[in-house]
């Protein structure tokens, strides 16, 4: 009798496991190799289609690494905090400690133009004020810092590879951040939030993550959205889970009656939803 119970307590505990990753799982594609393709969409809604050239498709193609594998740091020690990470984008971070929160908002950004060849639309603001245009140090100039006197001065000669391109990434790493970048961006609706949108918080310390997918439910109206982080100190940029809704994670379901979204290590209220102009 005790050993007919006992079975039966295991089956039902390994059925309740079960049930439990199915539903912890149910949006993921291990096999997948991209935002798209890793990430299905929860029961009900749909990604709506997009131009190839767009930023939507751009991200939604995000290459990512193989499915559980672990964030990294710049230095290529694992981030100590994992559990709120569903996957890492197969996006180099650097060997230095740079590419933060605001940065990789930054970095996503300016890879999409880059690779369009809209050279002239790739622009930040430092903390100073100071415009960093990527056109400017592609041609050779080059930035240099004298306490908050930022300078241009033509010390290289035309250069428009990749190698160039991260290089002047890395200056607008160093010295843009949260403060600067929530300036340069518009204020939007989180009824009307889109794949390229930002939540952010401007300080010291702020936070910015950046929205990499949507999908609508035809029927009901809702809408669901996926984020992407860095943090602190530079790591892989990870597309971070939702903690509060297993079923649908890594997806969050708007609910236009909250005025907050709880993400893995930050809470931003939604008036910090923004978009770049």
């Amino acid at each position: 009798m005790k050993k007919t119970t006992l079975l039966l307590g295991t089956l039902f505990l390994s059925a309740i496991l079960f049930c439990a990753s199915t539903l912890q799982s149910y949006t993921i594609n291990p096999n997948g190799t991209t935002v798209e393709t890793r990430i299905l969409p929860p029961t009900g809604f749909a990604r709506e289609k997009c131009e190839a050239n767009s930023f939507t498709y751009y991200l939604r193609n995000l290459p990512l690494k193989k499915h559980g594998s672990k964030v990294m740091l710049f230095n290529g020690t694992e981030k100590s905090y994992q559990a709120g990470a569903c996957a890492v984008v197969n996006m180099e971070v650097g060997t230095t400690d740079l590419q933060q929160c605001a940065d990789a908002v930054m970095r996503i950004r300016a890879e999409y133009l880059w690779k369009q060849k809209r050279y002239s639309e790739i622009h930040f603001k430092f903390t100073n004020g100071f415009v960093a245009d990527y056109t400017k140090w592609a041609e050779g100039e080059r930035i240099f810092v004298k306490g908050n006197n930022t300078t241009w001065q033509k010390t290289a000669q035309k250069d428009y590879s990749y190698k160039i391109f991260r290089e002047y990434l890395d200056k607008v790493f160093m010295y843009a951040g949260t403060a600067s970048l929530s300036k340069e961006l518009i204020p939007v609706q989180i009824s009307r939030i889109q794949p390229g949108d930002v939540f952010i918080h401007g300080g010291h310390p702020g936070h910015a993550m950046i929205v990499v997918d949507v999908a609508k439910n035809p029927k009901t109206k809702k809408i669901a959205f996926i984020c992407a982080q860095s943090y602190m100190p530079a790591q892989e940029i990870e597309i971070v889970k939702n903690l509060n809704d297993e079923t649908n994670s890594p997806w969050y379901i708007v609910n236009p009656s909250e005025a907050t979204v709880n993400f893995p290590q930050w809470t931003f209220t939604t008036s910090e939803l923004k978009r770049f102009l």
